[in-house]
């Protein structure tokens, strides 16, 4: 079903630029939007974040509704005729017992979006709350409902914030945020992102190859029988691996780079070299790593749709690190997703 899907334009609000053009090319010249909040670290430090810069007053839920909505109307405006048509919508969000999550009620989201685009999208929405990975669950989604005539366009727009009091309070608490006394964490991070699907066309930016799976000894750690901590042996991410490679018939050895998203923690970068060494087989050139966190921080259910977004930027401007490019997302409870992209446009 993958190979029925094609990603058609891209949106994004991030902290490095309000659009995706901008964002990219911030990201391409490795600029960042760290600055410091209006949260400590600790007594007189201020804690480093990647903000979106919006005013001060619009938060909570009506500022992701407005991140969300800027996203897609971006793609709208690149493609005009799909604002018409019956676009679905699957919204990825934060995960529901995250700590703060910005999005209490999804379902009032989806109208707070659907009103400040004057309701563009006359198709159902769908709302999915994996954090992070969210957007391969999504592009599951989005290839059945393409590969079964159930919709002319869907949308796929991510938006999250970690820059919440709640959160922010959480991950201090579990010494999981960079700060002056750990270097092991992650800057918190928000933003939103959208990229419209449609029907794949010779040339196009293509899904050729999509992973799910589950990693059972997760950021947390899960116990075996014995009451013992699992060992990271990247198992959940090689199955994603596998199962994308196998569908588009290629080899590690053979994809061109990887777009991953490394929040900063030593665990994620670990997951993901885990997994490339144990799919690699015999000798093979460089394969370069990018990852939108050195710019923007950990944003989230926002990241899938921002990495799909650099790659498809990445082959339609040439810089890209190679073709085809795979794009892997994970999160705390152990989901894992990696998508591979055919990188020739026209």
């Amino acid at each position: 079903m993958t190979a029925h899907l094609a990603i058609l334009a891209s949106g994004m609000v991030t902290a490095v630029g309000l659009d995706a053009p901008s964002a990219c090319a911030a990201m391409r010249a490795r600029l960042d939007g760290f600055r410091e909040t209006g949260f400590q670290s600790g007594p007189d430090e201020a804690l480093v974040g990647a903000p979106v810069p919006l005013v001060h007053e619009m938060l909570g839920e009506r500022r992701m509704a407005y991140m969300a909505a800027a996203a897609i109307r971006e793609c709208f405006d690149a493609l005009p005729e799909a604002r018409a048509a019956a676009t679905h919508l699957i919204l990825c969000v934060a995960e529901p017992a995250r700590p703060g999550a910005p999005v209490t009620d999804s379902k009032r989201l989806v109208q707070r979006i659907g009103d400040l685009l004057a309701g563009p999208a006359n198709g159902p929405a769908r709302v999915i709350s994996e954090g992070r990975p969210s957007g391969h669950a999504a592009l599951r989604t989005a290839a059945r409902l393409l590969a079964h005539a159930e919709a002319e366009y869907v949308v796929i727009a991510g938006v999250d914030s970690y820059l919440t009091s709640g959160t922010i309070t959480h991950f201090l608490g579990e010494n999981r945020l960079l700060t002056p006394d750990n270097a092991n964490g992650f800057i918190p991070g928000e933003a939103a992102a959208a990229i419209l699907c449609g029907k794949a066309s010779r040339g196009a930016f293509r899904l050729a190859g999509l992973g799910l799976s589950r990693e059972p000894a997760f950021i947390y750690n899960g116990l075996d029988e014995n009451g013992a901590h699992l060992p990271l042996r990247g198992d959940g991410m090689t199955a994603a691996y596998r199962d994308a490679l196998g569908e588009c018939g290629i080899e590690m050895a053979q994809l061109g780079y990887r777009i991953a998203d490394l929040v900063g923690e030593q665990y994620w970068f670990k997951q993901s070299a885990l997994a490339s060494i144990r799919l690699v087989r015999g000798a093979h050139g460089f394969q370069d790593i990018w990852s939108p966190a050195e710019s923007l921080g950990n944003v989230g259910a926002a990241v899938v749709p921002v990495m799909i977004g650099m790659a498809m930027a990445a082959a339609a401007k040439g810089y890209a690190a190679g073709t085809p490019v795979l794009v892997e997302a994970s999160g705390d409870s152990g989901a894992c997703g990696a998508a591979i992209f055919s990188a020739r446009v026209q």
